[in-house]
């Protein structure tokens, strides 16, 4: 294996073992557990500053337009996003952000950036070979 392919597979290694330990600490917290659907469309809300619509949403996730809505109705029982009529077209609703979901997403960094430091330090520690390792290497040095 080259060794840009190795560091690829090395850093994709990382990033899955932060994303599970992100998950993990997620799950273990006091608050509102959701699902990757419910996530993916929170965290598409949250991280831009364009208005969101659940025709928009769904074009941009890929998924239906009553999937986004079933998410919603997850995050708005949860006062984690609002929906509101649009002021230039009452045809249509945008998702608005909440207190909960800033905190929320306050959380969620928080913990992405422990969980991330944590990897990265664990990757970057040096390698302790189990002791028969060691006395098989001493030995064929020796030889």
């Amino acid at each position: 294996m080259a060794k840009s392919s190795q560091a690829n597979q090395a850093n994709a290694d990382q990033m899955t073992l932060s994303l599970r330990d992100t998950v993990v600490a997620m799950v273990r917290r006091d608050g509102p557990d959701l699902s990757a659907r419910q996530l993916a469309v929170f965290l598409t809300c949250y991280l831009s500053d364009s208005a969101h619509t659940v025709r928009g949403l769904a074009a941009e996730l890929n998924v239906s337009k009553p999937a986004i809505t079933r998410a919603l109705d997850r995050l708005e029982d949860l006062r984690l996003a609002r929906r509101t009529a649009d002021p230039m077209d009452r045809r249509s609703v945008l998702i608005t952000h909440t207190p909960q979901g800033n905190g929320f997403l306050r959380d969620l960094r928080t913990i992405v950036n422990e969980t991330s430091a944590a990897v990265q330090e664990k990757a970057a520690a040096p390698v302790r070979k189990a002791p028969r390792a060691r006395r098989t290497e001493e030995l064929r040095r020796a030889s």
